[in-house]
């Protein structure tokens, strides 16, 4: 199903050769999660801050009916930045992640 009107898209381009030393690492996940432990750490204070921002973006939606760029723009690098860890973790991606919000 492709919906084209719909405001948010998610590509992913498929591995023509994809890496056998992370398909090995992937048959054993724990240890792909291990190498995401950094990222784990800074995405959960990301994650905290990210609520407490969205939460305070929606009471300015509230009383200016208008969603501040500043805050749009946090809230999706931290989830582009969370999909980009999984697609490494979960083999979509041999790329390891980098550590940005872009």
């Amino acid at each position: 199903m492709n919906r084209v009107d719909y405001p948010v898209t998610f590509e992913v381009e498929y591995p023509e050769q994809p890496s056998r030393g992370l398909a090995i690492l992937g048959i054993l996940l724990f240890i792909k999660a291990l190498l995401l432990l950094p990222h784990l750490v800074i995405m959960y204070f990301l994650g905290i801050a990210s609520f407490i921002v969205i939460w305070i973006g929606f009471w300015i939606v509230l009383f200016t009916g208008r969603y501040p760029r500043g805050i749009f723009n946090f809230s999706v690098g931290v989830q582009r930045w969370a999909l980009r860890m999984n697609a490494w973790l979960y083999g979509w991606s041999d790329r390891y992640p980098p550590f940005t919000l872009d």
